[in-house]
């Protein structure tokens, strides 16, 4: 693939760097982050609830749900820090135009993305409705920036995913900074439309539609497509997503295959929709035909190495 010319700069709560930030002291360190991501990006570390200014020990605090909304404070109802976490977020993320995506902790009352705890006003129940206060500023202030939590990055398939958002918006940073043309952008997109097709098809098409259109100046077009891909991006690839993909680009060499080696193509695509070889495996052999049979269009395709190699994603 064509690396980006910078590695991408990613926000991180510092507890999962492996920073001791947490109220007791402790830390949630990822291995995937710090170990494997840690050599293709560079990170930039934040904990909100240590910026505002709390201690480290300190008491803990939780989301609450009042009438007036949802407050961050301590079990005892003392210690509220809601408009101190909101405007801490909303401040940061107005200053991360440089990041290309952003790792938080999951279940933070200050960072979780999602099914954080909410309770209820007289403690006497919860539920994982919630979202971290600072986490939240950050996601809605920068809507296309790629994030994504620790503990979900156990998940293959969403550990893949993320890694693709973010090296795609890094490349997209690039191409912005270059000085954005219509020919630039519609060769962007010819470069990723396998791959966004193998994320989602309405997408794929939608951004087709966009970029034929004559009414809109590059900077409206520009805008409305990167909030296209982005968002196509973040459906996860299926295994029909795929096998749909990896069809049409087992066409480009309908001319040039034996009838032996289109049908150990197949055989492979089949395989993999079943679910007995991994995503790798087709694509091994698709890319030694196009070693042994070029075709500039399908080599400049991302989706046949949307991030470097030696993360070993695709090996699942």
């Amino acid at each position: 693939m064509k690396l980006p010319q910078q590695q991408p700069q990613i926000g991180i709560s510092a507890c999962v760097t492996g920073e001791h930030v947490r109220f007791d002291k402790g830390h949630k360190r990822s291995d995937f982050c710090m170990t494997h991501l840690a050599p293709f990006v560079r990170f930039q570390g934040f904990c909100p609830e240590v910026a505002i200014g709390l201690p480290v020990p300190r008491p803990t605090i939780r989301l609450v749900q009042y009438q007036d909304g949802v407050h961050a404070q301590r079990p005892d109802g003392s210690g509220d820090v809601t408009q101190d976490l909101t405007n801490y977020g909303q401040n940061i993320a107005n200053k991360i135009d440089h990041l290309s995506g952003f790792i938080f902790c999951q279940k933070s009352p200050s960072c979780g993305m999602e099914r954080v705890k909410v309770y209820q006003e007289d403690g006497k129940g919860s539920t994982a409705s919630g979202i971290g206060l600072f986490a939240k500023q950050i996601m809605a202030y920068n809507p296309n920036l790629p994030c994504e939590e620790n503990g979900r990055l156990m998940d293959p398939a969403l550990r893949e995913n993320f890694i693709i958002r973010v090296f795609t918006y890094q490349h997209w940073k690039e191409l912005l900074a270059s000085g954005l043309t219509k020919h630039k952008l519609i060769a962007f997109h010819s470069e990723r439309k396998y791959l966004l097709m193998s994320h989602h098809l309405v997408s794929y098409k939608e951004a087709g539609r966009l970029l034929a259109r004559a009414d809109l100046d590059v900077e409206e077009m520009a805008q409305q497509y990167i909030s296209i891909l982005m968002s196509g991006l973040k459906h996860v690839a299926t295994h029909r997503s795929h096998t749909n993909t990896l069809q049409h680009l087992q066409g480009y060499f309908k001319k040039v295959l034996t009838k032996q080696q289109k049908s150990e193509l197949t055989t492979h695509i089949e395989d993999f929709r079943q679910g007995v070889v991994p995503l790798l495996v087709p694509l091994t052999l698709i890319n030694h035909y196009l070693k042994e049979f070029p075709q500039q269009y399908l080599a400049a395709q991302v989706y046949l190495a949307p991030y470097p190699q030696e993360l070993k994603l695709r090996y699942i």
